[in-house]
């Protein structure tokens, strides 16, 4: 019990530092405003049992316009694509939309990012470096931490 509220408390703090690090700069917006203003939360990739992995996170749009997510990249594989569950069928998509004031969730059984032909398999407690890349705005850089094959935030 006090080991899970620890890592509860851990994943929390984590999650905040995401979120204040993982703000775009609004320099891709010319007016100064009025474009997208993405944060990125609950970034974690359950630790890969074989040469793949999934990574899911939460993109948060405080701006009041919307944006996509085109594509993601890893140092950890040059095969990284995005995927839609839809009828439990996983299929590749070329972007996500982030709605203006809105969110992209990334999550089990859901939307996610795929890692195929790791070129190593990280283990729980280290971080995967990526970069998300949009449509308007600029990239941001996050740490996924590797949590265990099995976390799932959504469980209580």
């Amino acid at each position: 019990m006090n080991r899970r509220t620890t890592t509860l408390s851990a994943a929390v703090a984590l999650a905040a530092a995401l979120a204040l690090t993982g703000c775009s700069s609004s320099s891709s917006s010319p007016s100064g405003g009025g474009g997208p203003e993405l944060k990125v939360s609950g970034a974690f990739m359950p630790q890969p049992v074989m040469d793949m992995a999934g990574g899911f996170l939460t993109i948060t749009n405080d701006g009041d316009a919307a944006d996509k997510l085109t594509s993601v990249t890893s140092p950890i594989s040059d095969d990284v694509t995005i995927h839609e569950t839809k009828n439990q069928k996983m299929q590749e998509v070329e972007s996500f939309d982030i709605p203006a004031n809105g969110t992209l969730s990334l999550e089990r059984g859901g939307n996610h990012i795929m890692f195929m032909e790791l070129k190593k398999k990280p283990k729980q407690g280290e971080k995967v470096s990526i970069e998300l890349h949009f449509e308007k705005s600029d990239p941001i850089k996050v740490e996924l931490p590797v949590e265990a094959a099995t976390h799932n935030p959504q469980q209580h």
